[in-house]
């Protein structure tokens, strides 16, 4: 093999690993099902729009899901709702899930 042709093998294996590398964490989910006013979501992952008053969210992942006062999980942080827990609110507009 000459120079260039290796010059350029490793040159494409370092563009493949930098790709690899740059892949954003919100490719992960998390598993289980997350209910927000009785619609429930399998393997969640983002932001969730809480569509009416009162609602609830029903959190059966193994992650938080956080309960934000703004739309598009904007705002504060309202309340952490674990998993196996439920949450009723007359306030929040979104639930961010990672």
């Amino acid at each position: 093999m000459n120079l260039r042709r290796i010059t350029t093998a490793l040159g494409t294996m370092a563009a493949a690993a930098l790709v690899a590398l740059s892949v954003p964490t919100s490719a992960f989910a998390a598993e289980g099902i997350l209910t927000v006013n009785g619609v429930s979501y399998e393997n969640p992952s983002g932001c969730y729009p809480v569509d009416w008053f009162p609602s609830s969210v029903t959190n059966n992942t193994n992650a938080i899901a956080e309960v934000r006062s703004g739309p598009g999980c904007t705002g504060q942080v309202q309340w952490l709702v674990y998993p196996g827990e439920t949450y009723n609110t007359e306030t929040a507009q979104s639930v961010f899930i990672l």
